[in-house]
């Protein structure tokens, strides 16, 4: 770290409470250190891409489906014009049940425990959700749109309303993310979701519904054991590019 100071010509690290911090050009130096790790990731998978061949199966949910996934199959697909895609999306449980029959190579699923196919965790802030105009009508019960049991996000809605002595309601219920989409929208009722979830018409839930804090949302990346060649460059995109979205207004 001195030598890179010595070269840098400034402080890198910085005294933050009882540790140490980066510095505004500590931090500058690690984004141009990420970017050169990306462009070098981007040139490997690009050589050893263009001579494989075969197919990959992938699945999904529908959160990263829509948000994330679409840039970097692109990018896959420039880098590995041979391999056939095919894309399964689903809920987390069937996804699940579909890795470990071997009808996927690689999935993105919500993660319970940890398992021995892991090669990739993604944590994102789950987050309360609504219609950018507000709820249709305003009741003592607070209306929650949620998928269909079971569903993580479920689960930790109700669990945190619970311990708050927040009193609720189902007033909508799905299958499916598109269905919940339009429940919001509409204005039926809120969500808990992540950033992926909202799109122009679907914001955070302002601070006056007074929600309680929820967790952190884990997703895992899984890889088919003894899977390699295009899976695993596949995975490995995955793991380095998949950033948590801003939230959209």
């Amino acid at each position: 770290m001195q030598r890179l100071e010595e070269i840098v010509g400034e402080a890198l690290l910085a005294p933050q409470g009882r540790g140490r911090g980066l510095t505004p050009a500590g931090e500058d130096l690690v984004g141009h250190a990420r970017r050169i790790l990306a462009a070098h990731r981007e040139a490997w998978l690009a050589l050893k891409g263009a001579r494989a061949a075969g197919r990959v199966a992938i699945g999904t949910t529908q959160d990263f489906s829509d948000s994330g996934l679409p840039e970097l199959l692109r990018a896959f697909a420039v880098s590995h014009p041979r391999v056939r895609i095919e894309l399964r999306v689903g809920r987390s449980a069937e996804l699940a049940q579909a890795m470990q029959s071997g009808g996927l190579d690689l999935a993105i699923v919500m993660r319970q425990v940890a398992t021995s196919d892991e090669v990739g965790v993604l944590r994102e802030p789950m987050i309360w959700l609504c219609s950018q105009k507000g709820l249709a009508s305003r009741q003592e019960e607070l209306p929650l749109a949620l998928l269909d049991p079971y569903c993580g996000f479920r689960e930790a809605a109700l669990a945190a309303l619970d311990a708050a002595g927040r009193r609720y309601r189902i007033a909508a219920g799905s299958a499916s993310l598109a269905g919940l989409r339009t429940a919001v929208n509409a204005g039926v009722a809120l969500t808990l979701r992540t950033a992926r979830f909202a799109h122009s018409g679907i914001v955070e839930a302002p601070r006056e519904f007074g929600l309680p804090q929820v967790p952190i949302a884990e997703f895992a990346i899984q890889l088919r054991a003894g899977a390699d060649g295009p899976a695993a460059d596949l995975a490995a995109l995955f793991s380095g590019n998949l950033a948590p979205p801003g939230l959209l207004g």
